[in-house]
């Protein structure tokens, strides 16, 4: 029979094939045991995501098989693969060791999935950052803690918290956190000295304590003021005033500021009486943010810091631990929007089973790319790793179907110099062509729309008119909408062109590229047209290299030339983590129309075996899923004869061009960028 359950033989045979790799591969016929009993789809489910997690991790692969009965025993096929996704999602942000310890506590799994333990920062990190940049803290990211607080430039939260009954309310106690962390920076906490003022306190830690209360007494008040609705839920998760609090509730209002927290916190200094607590309550720390303010423009700063010794312990709304909740399938949903942590950013290895030591292969595609010598490569790796990156993104695995939290280190590169010379050269080689495109953006710009039926304007409008006569011989009402005016029509729009620096495009294509810049730049001077010029490359995950060639801001000159002279091929093309960046640096622009025109010789494609083929191009796919998701218009063009195949799942129909002949990318470029711009 077909669907008929597996036997112990006929499960190993097929555990063979999967965890060949893993140290515990001899002890296959205990594991098989184990799933005999299972039915039959629960069985293929078991084995097609051992295979997926062995991708990852074989030993873990396994340890999936040996539990998966005792999970079925206790929930069904979806809470199976939330049970399993959280195990991944631990081995991305902490490694092995960590995902082995979650899997293996079943119990506090089937607590959290049944809705009745404590709820994780996972769960919650999406819909808490949309909220924050919502009330206006859009360069405020969440960090995860052992405790709740915020020194100005990031607000650091618990990986965990079980403070109330169930889960529901404990993932609204989250965002009550969160946004009483926002309200300390929004209404002034920091503003004044608050050290001189608690360092006349026996315990300065004690009186920090008192002073947060009160604050938050002053902030939900602000907040009541402004924003209602949410005040009232935050009111909710708080419950009543402790009786030591009430009074202050009566002479803190929305008009208040810290001095008056201050002079109130002086009436407690003597009274010796323990702080109040309150569910939501974080810590001040205002020698820390002090610090940090001082150091911001000194140097670079990492996402980990933790309180000063003094306060370690105190208030806060849990302990943090490293249990973290499922991913849910759609990752575009609040669930799915934030997994994992970021403890393992600063300074640390990114490095995964399937991205060993990248020494001695080569760049893909053709163009006689070298590989860089071992030695030098081994330490470039090792420089790179211990550097803070500038920014760090997600990536899609198909796979899991989530994402991998924290994946993608990116490095932003200014533009490296090229030949003085070669746009002057470009520009007398091309110059028929160039005033040819010239000539047709010039057509765009300053293009007038004629408003008819108007009340007023400069003209008679003459199809009004003879209506107007109509009316009147026929005794009907008659309009007084008889003129013309002319409207000036203003472009609103901001341009992104990434272009393809892998290895793959040195030689002639990398010679188009640069070309049909040059006569791009020199044509869009007719236009008001905001754009912008990067290139990408890289090397694994852990040096994903974005070049500024040309910023929003710069004008069209000499400096941004030499720059477009100097793109030359590098390494790779991950081409997930470069839309992400510069979405998210296209979507700063305060425009109406945001296009993202990217200009590639070849598909997705990293160094190993994983990002390569369907891998690379799910995670593409999904990157320009999140840019349309913006507001964005992506649309590529490229010279892979094989584009056609993966192009249409990227980017769609009518949004890509595939060109046969290299040589006609600077002409097609500009008839492009004129028909997406009309």
């Amino acid at each position: 029979m077909k669907n008929r359950r597996l036997f112990a033989e006929e499960l190993v045979v097929r555990l063979d094939a999967i965890l060949f790799a893993s140290p515990s591969h001899r002890a296959l016929s205990r594991a098989a045991i184990l799933l005999e009993p299972l039915t039959r789809a629960q069985q293929d489910l078991v084995l097609q995501w051992a295979r997926i997690v062995a991708l990852t991790d074989a030993e873990l692969a396994h340890q999936v098989c040996m539990l998966a009965a005792q999970v079925f025993q206790r929930t069904d096929e979806a809470g199976f693969v939330a049970w399993l996704k959280r195990g991944l999602i631990e081995f991305d942000a902490h490694g092995a060791v960590t995902a082995h310890k979650v899997l293996g506590d079943i119990d506090e799994f089937c607590l959290d999935y049944a809705g009745q333990g404590a709820a994780r920062l996972a769960q919650v990190e999406g819909r808490v950052s949309r909220l924050l940049q919502a009330l206006g803290g859009d360069d405020l990211q969440i960090v995860e803690s052992h405790i709740a607080w915020t020194d100005t430039a990031f607000v650091y939260l618990p990986a965990r918290i079980a403070t109330l009954s169930d889960q529901a309310s404990n993932r609204r106690l989250y965002i009550a956190t969160a946004v009483m962390l926002w309200a300390q920076i929004r209404y002034g906490t920091f503003s004044e000295d608050i050290e001189s003022q608690v360092n006349l306190w026996a315990d300065p830690a004690q009186a920090l304590c008192w002073l947060a209360a009160l604050e938050a007494v002053r902030h939900e008040a602000c907040l009541a003021e402004e924003l209602p609705g949410l005040a009232a839920e935050i009111a909710a998760v708080r419950g009543p005033w402790p009786a030591s609090l009430k009074d202050a509730a009566n002479q803190l209002s929305a008009t208040s500021t810290i001095t008056d927290s201050l002079r109130l916190l002086e009436a407690f200094r003597l009274g010796n009486l323990p702080p109040p607590k309150l569910a939501y309550l974080g810590i001040l720390d205002p020698a820390t943010v002090m610090k940090i303010r001082l150091e911001k423009n000194q140097q670079p700063r990492t996402v980990e810091r933790t309180a000063s010794n003094t306060l370690r312990g105190v208030g806060g709304v849990g302990q943090g631990d490293d249990d973290f909740a499922p991913l849910a399938a759609d990752a575009m949903t609040d669930d799915g929007d934030a997994a994992g942590s970021i403890d393992a950013v600063a300074g640390q290895t990114l490095q995964s089973p399937q991205t060993e030591s990248p020494v001695g292969n080569q760049a893909a595609g053709e163009g006689g790319w070298q590989p860089v010598a071992a030695d030098a490569h081994d330490q470039q790796i090792s420089v790179t790793q211990a550097v803070q990156p500038d920014q760090i993104y997600d990536e899609w695995d198909y796979h899991r179907q989530a994402y991998r939290r924290q994946w993608c280190r990116l490095f932003e590169h200014k533009g490296e110099y090229g030949d003085a010379d070669y746009v002057g050269e470009i520009r007398r080689r091309h110059a028929a062509q160039i005033l040819q495109i010239r000539r047709r953006f010039e057509a765009l710009r300053g293009e007038d729309k004629m408003l008819r039926r108007q009340a007023e304007g400069e003209e008679i409008d003459l199809d009004s008119l003879v209506e107007m006569l109509a009316d009147q011989h026929a005794g009907a009402e008659i309009s007084p909408r008889l003129f013309c005016r002319r409207q000036r029509i203003e472009r609103s729009l901001a341009v992104m062109f990434m272009v393809d620096m892998s290895g793959s495009t040195k030689g002639w294509v990398n010679d188009a590229e640069r070309e049909a810049l040059v006569m791009l730049c020199e044509a869009l001077e007719a236009l008001d047209d905001r754009y912008a010029i990067y290139g990408f490359s890289g090397w694994t995950r852990t040096q994903c290299d974005i070049y500024r060639v040309k910023t929003f801001d710069e004008p069209y000159n000499s400096e941004v030339k030499n720059r477009i002279s100097g793109i030359v091929a590098k390494d790779y093309t991950r081409m997930g983590v470069a839309i992400r960046h510069l979405s998210k640096l296209l979507s700063a622009q305060d425009t109406r129309h945001k296009l993202l025109v990217t200009l590639s010789d070849g598909r997705p494609d990293d160094f190993g075996d994983e990002y390569r083929g369907h891998y690379g191009i799910e995670d593409t796919r999904r990157a320009l899923q999140e840019a349309r998701y913006a507001g964005i218009r992506p649309y590529c063009v490229t010279i892979d004869r094989h584009g056609a195949d993966y192009l249409k799942r990227l980017y769609g129909e009518a949004s890509y061009s595939v060109l046969a002949d290299v040589t006609k990318l600077p002409l097609r470029l500009a008839e492009v960028y004129r028909r997406l711009t009309s």
